[in-house]
């Protein structure tokens, strides 16, 4: 009998009570005051340096004891909780995730500058005489920098002293040293960097000018700037940020935890006793075997259909049942919520705010959505960069906003829904929209379109995602460089989803994903065209028509067949996959859609259901855009799967030219 590693149950275990911890910090930030959530976060720092001793991660218990004691004195009253001490935190949290991964590492320098920014957040929060004693005048903004160059940065020829100098020409500059890192002499290297510098710097600048003086060095260093909000009229302003909890849309993601836990909190334990955790890839390896034995089920039942034995025809049908109730059981098991990958992106929104500048508020709904865990992981990637991209390019700054006549908070909004077969994951902002004259001049200098091209709205934004593409006029470390919409395409065309993107000027922009609800296993239409036999997504189709030979010939050169009063495209499936076999008399039209747009397919016979087991393309036929997957019938023989979303991509095109010739 096998027992599982001790250690990699700690992990697993580290890693959950680090998200808890990182979510009770983010609330924290929202309502200073929460008692609950201080007393929350105590009880994670303190149960993980337990639980690190106990199994041998002694960094990790000292490191993140003088976190616990911090927040000890937080809720002893002894310490008022701060922004700057849950930033603190924040950072710490993430040096604690490394200590965990990788206990053995020399993380003594980055320890060492993490507890003295803790320690200068605890000792400013306890005197708070001893903040940044510069008075702010009408028209100046008090900024806080915090910035470290690479240890090799002197020997490459930078010197960090002329940068202080710029900042100092900005205004009444602040500098502190931070010398924590500094090794013994021993370790020491002259020609090493050790010291990192916080700088409060009171300007009339804008925070563009800090971003210029730092410019030829910002893709190698580490800079963090935040305004202070130092007039002390404007300081109960934050108080009004708990008041919108009477709206349940806009604030249901970031108050969610406020009000009183114990009675959520004293139930956990009882629920963790009814779970087991499982690796991952057990479910993945069951998931084959269930695969597997659905087509083994399609087989026996296209033997017993065959065959006049009663009791074979029996023992099919209750096989055929058993293997689809196994089958649904497995797809729940696989299922997870939206709201594990939704939650990681407040923490992101937390720390994109603080390096724009921006006032950032992350807004989430229909984190209850479940999705194919499989599907979970690859989203991550491209909702980060379109995350980002929201805050970075379509937020305005909150001058910027102001002037406009808008609030200064800015607003992302991170929303789920299912829709037939799909979920349909939705980033939007309030921001400033996107420029179409300046994507379209982006385009036509890189040789994407031709000038002056006829292109509708939405064909025009699909060209962001080309590789390279980027309206940026400066590169920083946040965009610019043309990459991460790339990745956004070629994930989502990866997971066979769509891409709909919109936008408002001056009122922001929407970016819609369509994806499959899992990658496995799907219900299927079997339909043959000419000697093939081709599966359509049972989740994309609408209803089935029969095409006349005469109706055959009256809609050839035009493509339309009317529905309702409404005109719908068709493709005939044998010209584009040039069978050479002449048609059925009584051909079939399967209407299928994504979303609003439908189109119709002309097939020769439509065979009935099947549950299909997804099989992934060749690398021969990775750029087979028309077919999305391959399937093994009863009888052996291989059925491509019809790439829903391209079919109706081509069928609108189509009609958009037929259209303009007309």
């Amino acid at each position: 009998m096998s027992f599982p590693d001790p250690i990699a149950v700690f992990r697993t275990e580290a890693a959950e009570l680090l998200e808890q911890i990182e979510a009770g910090l983010l609330d924290l930030n929202v309502n200073l005051g929460d008692k609950d959530q201080v007393d929350a976060v105590f009880r994670g720092l303190h149960t993980l340096k337990g639980s690190g001793a106990m199994f041998g991660f002694e960094a990790l218990a000292a490191f993140t004891h003088h976190c616990e004691t911090a927040f000890d004195r937080v809720r002893k009253g002894e310490v008022p909780a701060t922004q700057e001490l849950v930033t603190a935190v924040l950072e710490a949290k993430d040096h604690m995730r490394a200590l965990v991964e990788t206990p053995t590492g020399d993380h003594n320098a980055m320890s060492e500058m993490l507890l003295a920014n803790l320690r200068s957040a605890v000792d400013a929060a306890k005197n708070p005489g001893s903040a940044p004693a510069l008075k702010v005048a009408p028209g100046q903004t008090l900024f806080k920098i915090r910035f470290s160059l690479p240890q090799n940065a002197m020997a490459n020829g930078t010197n960090p002293l002329p940068l202080l100098d710029e900042l100092a020409e900005l205004g009444e500059c602040k500098i502190i040293a931070d010398r924590s890192a500094i090794p013994s002499l021993d370790l020491f290297a002259p020609t090493d960097l050790y010291i990192s510098w916080e700088v409060e710097l009171l300007t009339t600048q804008p925070r563009s000018a800090i971003d210029d003086v730092f410019i030829f060095v910002m893709d190698e260093m580490q800079l963090d700037v935040s305004a202070v909000e130092a007039p002390p009229a404007e300081k109960p302003a934050p108080a009004a940020i708990p008041v919108p909890a009477a709206a349940a849309t806009p604030v249901a993601a970031v108050p969610a935890l406020t009000p009183a836990t114990s009675g959520p909190a004293d139930s956990k334990p009882n629920k963790a006793a009814e779970n087991v955790r499982v690796p991952a890839e057990k479910l993945d390896e069951l998931m084959d075997r269930v695969g597997e034995l659905v087509i083994a089920q399609s087989r026996l039942s296209q033997l017993a259909g065959g065959s006049g034995d009663l009791q074979l025809r029996a023992v099919s049908e209750d096989v055929e049942r058993l293997s689809g109730e196994l089958r649904d059981t497995m797809m729940v098991l696989r299922m997870v919520p939206v709201a594990h990958l939704f939650s990681r992106f407040r923490r992101l929104v937390h720390d994109l705010a603080h390096e724009t500048g921006k006032t950032i508020e992350l807004v989430t709904e229909g984190e209850s959505t479940e999705v194919d865990k499989s599907v979970i992981e690859r989203l991550a990637d491209p909702l980060v960069h379109l995350v980002r991209n929201s805050c970075d390019h379509g937020l305005e700054t909150p001058e910027d906003r102001l002037a406009s006549g808008k609030p200064e908070a800015g607003h992302i909004f991170l929303t789920a829904r299912q829709q037939a077969g799909e979920v349909i994951i939705t980033i939007k902002d309030d921001g400033r929209g996107i420029n179409k004259e300046r994507v379209r001049a982006k385009a036509e200098s890189s040789g994407l379109i031709q000038p002056n091209a006829s292109l509708s709205d939405q064909e025009l934004y699909q060209l962001i995602f080309q590789p390279g593409f980027s309206t940026a006029q400066t590169v920083t470390n946040l965009s610019g460089r043309g990459v991460g919409m790339d990745v956004v395409k070629r994930t989502i065309d990866a997971l066979r989803g769509t891409i709909n993107v919109a936008s408002y000027p001056g009122e922001g922009s929407e970016i819609s994903l369509a994806i499959p609800l899992t990658l496995a296993i799907i219900d299927g239409l079997l339909v043959r065209v000419g000697s093939g036999r081709y599966v359509i997504p049972l989740s994309a189709v609408e209803e089935c028509l029969e095409l006349s030979i005469e109706e055959d010939m009256r809609s050839r050169g035009r493509s339309f067949i009317s529905l309702r009063d409404s005109l719908v495209p068709f493709l005939r499936l044998r010209d584009l996959f040039r069978t050479g076999t002449k048609p059925d008399p009584f051909q079939k039209v399967v209407v299928i859609s994504t979303g609003s747009e439908r189109v119709g397919l002309v097939v020769d016979q439509i065979i009935g259901d099947h549950q299909t087991v997804i099989k992934g393309m060749s690398k021969l036929h990775h750029d087979v855009a028309t077919f999305s997957g391959a399937t093994i019938l009863g009888d052996g023989d291989v059925a491509l799967i019809l790439d829903v979303g391209h079919l109706v991509s081509e069928g609108q095109q189509q009609e958009a030219h037929l259209r303009a010739a007309g």
